[in-house]
């Protein structure tokens, strides 16, 4: 692979745009973090509920089948992620990020609102996996246009050496959608019986996703466009053809934005959204621990990552980068057996340890990737690497975890995936250049 320069491409010299207002700054953080912690859960309540919903979806009474059809069509959304990210990609290069980032988060929340009021199987058959399907897909359509927009709208919005905490806040937001998905799982589960869980209970947060979306919409309609988007528009630079030009001119980067995600997409689907699946199937615990337990994980994690991303800041991605990988390398396997020997507290203690490595990499990952690709195609550069990434890593991480364990009949099997999807971030990392201390421009 060739080493990549992220200020090679189309960048030309140019004065800076200007840094906008400390409150304009402080209001894109958080319509920026809503908006996306408003995707995230909505993808969450499906992998954290999966286990109890699979049965009303597919016939068979195989419990184990019926759980690999629920994770198949989690990953299914996923196959629509790079149709959004070039879609997406093009308007938000084209005419902006926040009218783009608007689409995405209503999308989002119409499809989370239909899952929410779909006809089970009993009711009407093989049309209730087929509309479940649907939703899906319009879903991974709306996150792959939410990912690559999410983090150049808060990096172009970043003033001077402060790109890696401004890029945070978008990780931060997935783990508060993460997070609200867990509490409201949690609530739900602990408040109704079994029963009613499975007959309407389940129901409840896909409705609660669907009326968020009106809050994230709001807020990022209220946003004016990043400056480095309007300066590169008012300096007539903004493409007509993005998809074009990023294809002709950041392929290279293109290629690291698929590969480098490679880890971190282990950590998401595998260490964040499948583990309450995990905990309870595969080690036994009740749903109500399992969830408890992801919402620890959960919390540690956006509480690191501000932290960690100022401190990229200052030491640069790789050093963060190269440690977390590593790490996911040398500790998935002891931490996976701390869970399954260790009792409840070992779930905890390892889901802490795990939920820190993520956040190691999660925090400079955002700035890290922004920056290897010029303003005028970063929407379109960011989306394309990383989404095709999440169809071949992410979507399909819940469905291998359970498989491996099916296959190899024992609750270990996953941690050999995250160590597999680790040593190929590992090679990608060592191979970029240090991107921190450089001009976005």
């Amino acid at each position: 692979m060739t080493t990549i320069d992220s200020n090679e491409a189309v960048d030309r010299p140019h004065s800076a745009p200007p840094t906008p207002a400390r409150a304009a700054r402080r209001r894109a953080i958080v319509a920026g973090a809503i908006g996306n912690a408003v995707e995230w859960y909505d993808f969450a309540i499906y992998g954290m509920l999966a286990a109890v919903f699979a049965g009303l979806f597919f016939p068979s009474g195989d419990e184990t089948a019926q759980l690999l059809a629920a994770f198949a069509l989690f990953g299914v959304g996923f196959v629509m992620r790079p149709l959004g990210a070039v879609v997406f990609g093009h308007f938000g290069d084209r005419v902006g990020r926040r009218n783009a980032l608007a689409a995405a988060v209503v999308l989002m929340s119409v499809a989370t609102l239909g899952i929410g009021l779909l006809p089970t199987y009993p009711q009407v058959g093989m049309l209730a996996p087929a509309l479940l399907c649907l939703a899906r897909l319009l879903q991974g359509f709306s996150a792959g246009g939410e990912w690559g927009g999410g983090i150049s709208f808060l990096v172009e919005y970043a003033p001077p050496g402060r790109r890696g905490f401004y890029g945070s806040w978008q990780q931060v937001s997935v783990a508060c959608g993460f997070l609200a998905g867990s509490a409201v799982s949690a609530l739900v589960s602990s408040v109704l019986t079994p029963e009613d869980l499975a007959s309407w209970g389940w129901r409840v947060p896909f409705l609660v996703g669907g009326v968020l979306g009106a809050v994230g919409l709001y807020l990022r309609l209220r946003l004016e466009e990043t400056p480095a988007f309007e300066s590169a528009r008012e300096a007539g630079r903004a493409t007509r053809s993005p998809l074009r030009e990023v294809l002709a001119s950041c392929r290279p980067q293109i290629a690291v934005g698929f590969l480098f995600p490679a880890a971190w997409n282990a950590g998401y689907y595998v260490i964040l959204t499948y583990m309450p699946t995990f905990i309870a199937t595969s080690l036994g615990y009740p749903v109500s621990q399992a969830l408890l337990a992801s919402m620890v994980c959960l919390g540690t994690f956006a509480v690191l990552l501000p932290f960690l991303g100022a401190l990229s800041d200052r030491v640069g991605r790789r050093p963060l980068l190269l440690a977390a990988t590593t790490g996911f390398v040398v500790l998935s396997y002891p931490l996976f057996l701390l869970m399954r020997d260790g009792g409840y507290t070992g779930v905890l203690v390892a889901q802490v340890a795990l939920a820190t490595v993520v956040a190691v990499f999660s925090a400079p990952g955002p700035a890290a990737m922004a920056e290897m690709f010029p303003t005028t195609v970063r929407y379109s550069g960011l989306s394309l690497g990383y989404n095709f990434s999440s169809v071949v890593f992410g979507g399909t991480a819940p469905f291998i975890a359970t498989g491996l364990i099916a296959t190899a009949g024992s609750p270990l099997a996953p941690a050999f995936y995250v160590m597999a999807l680790a040593l190929i971030t590992l090679g990608v990392i060592l191979r970029m250049p240090e991107t921190a201390h450089r001009s976005l421009r």
